[in-house]
């Protein structure tokens, strides 16, 4: 089957590298044009997407895995064709925080107070007439780089770290969001929609979004995420949140992965924000914990169909292999890694499973010579440093726990940074969250 697959800078490249190997004829868009670099020799690219659509055809997949295409979803949906990703509405939930906020609230879902502002001096005048201890996020939902929870009941310490951004060039013209900080745990709980109803079952995840372990440093996109399973249709957290939005999910005609990120506490889950699109890295965390064909589920969301899906019973960790400049985007000539050999060592063909790339192409053997350990196979293809990711699935915390650490040692890629603590502070977090209902 030929399967189109769209991406802005590859959250789920290795998505398309699978529906490869499952036997269908995949060709890639990256429309970064910087990440291009990216799964060379691992799948057939394209730069321009819409010259393919006739080579797709109605009877093909068309695969988004970003917010941003949303009327060129709903388009190309009007016109018989079979697409994956979100659409209008769901890019609009995602990106306009705002209004995403205002749709939580209509359709009854617990709310943080939110301020969308067009620059960071708008930003400082409110903090300083409303004193509040406020977080900060940068309002195109993309990088995390500008996230902050503030500390101070007045707000001191966001105003001070909003003057320093106001001073950087690059930064004083972002579009940012304040909202009032709420305390908690911060969990998430996703599924698939296929335009009218639910497939598949319900996600339950938490995110290890800050750079150190023990949540110490800067925040990144994130280093790693917990997570698991569950059928259970009456389950509060999916009752409380993602349920009551089936209603303008099935108005906007959502078709792919759709996530809520929250807070909760003894007062209920206060939602902070829609991930209309695949999720990156639980993107990668599925494609084990799932037993399937990737493309008969993905066909079934695009026709609007049930789907049996299995899955492994258990708790499932993701987590992020990177090298600098990571989490940083800044590119330093001294701490660029283009080119450097990544190497799986004592790896069995089952331990290649557990493998997901999103920075690195393949090199091809030369005429008349083996490929030997010291010219490398794989190989880093691009400046960021999100390199791979790796995962695990066990019925047991402590067992998924030691099976991704020891696959992580076996993977060598110089200078690699990887936090070593992902669901270490589950116990803590489990206990009061069964206190408060919301698990069993």
């Amino acid at each position: 089957m030929k399967i189109l697959f769209i991406s802005r800078d590859l959250i789920a490249g290795n998505l398309a590298y699978l529906l490869k190997k499952e036997g269908h004829d995949v060709k890639l868009y990256i429309s970064e044009k910087k990440r291009r670099n990216n799964f060379d020799n691992l799948v057939e690219k394209t730069k321009d997407w819409k010259k393919e659509i006739s080579w797709v055809g109605k009877d093909g997949l068309i695969i988004f895995d970003d917010v941003g295409w949303g009327k060129d979803q709903d388009k190309l949906r009007k016109k018989g064709y079979l697409v994956v990703g979100g659409s209008a509405g769901g890019d609009k939930l995602e990106m306009d925080r705002e209004f995403g906020q205002a749709i939580f609230k209509k359709y009854g879902l617990k709310t943080v107070p939110l301020v969308d502002f067009e620059d960071i001096e708008e930003a400082i005048l409110h903090v300083r007439k409303n004193r509040n201890a406020w977080v900060i996020k940068r309002n195109d939902g993309m990088s995390k780089f500008m996230s902050y929870v503030g500390a101070f009941e007045d707000g001191r310490d966001v105003e001070n770290l909003l003057m320093n951004y106001l001073q950087n060039k690059h930064l004083k013209k972002d579009r940012i969001t304040l909202h009032e900080r709420v305390v908690g745990i911060e969990m998430g709980v996703g599924r698939y929609f296929n335009g009218h109803d639910w497939v598949g079952p319900i996600e339950i995840n938490f995110e290890h979004i800050k750079f150190m372990p023990g949540d110490i440093g800067p925040a990144t996109s994130e280093m790693g995420t917990l997570a698991w399973y569950d059928d259970n249709e009456k389950n509060k957290l999916f009752q409380e949140t993602l349920e009551k939005m089936k209603p303008y999910l099935k108005e906007i005609n959502f078709k792919g992965d759709f996530a809520l990120n929250c807070i909760i506490n003894e007062s209920g889950p206060y939602v902070l924000e829609a991930t209309s699109r695949f999720g990156s890295p639980i993107i990668h965390l599925q494609s084990d914990i799932q037993d399937l064909k990737w493309f008969d589920f993905l066909l079934a969301i695009a026709k609007g169909e049930n789907y049996d899906l299995k899955w492994k019973k258990g708790y499932g960790i993701v987590l992020g292999l990177m090298v600098p400049p990571f989490p940083y985007s800044k590119n330093l000539k001294e701490s660029l890694f283009f080119g450097v050999n990544i190497y799986f060592k004592d790896f069995s063909d089952s331990d290649f499973k557990h493998i997901h790339f999103e920075e690195v192409s393949k090199r091809i053997c030369p005429k008349n010579k083996e490929l030997t350990i010291e010219t490398g196979l794989y190989y880093i293809s691009d400046n960021r440093g999100y390199i791979l990711y790796v995962t695990a699935v066990e019925d047991t915390l402590e067992k998924t726990q030691e099976k991704i650490y020891k696959l992580a040692e076996k993977v060598i890629i110089p200078k690699v940074i990887y936090r070593n603590d992902i669901g270490g502070n589950f116990k803590n977090q489990e206990r009061l969250l069964k206190k408060w209902g919301y698990l069993d």
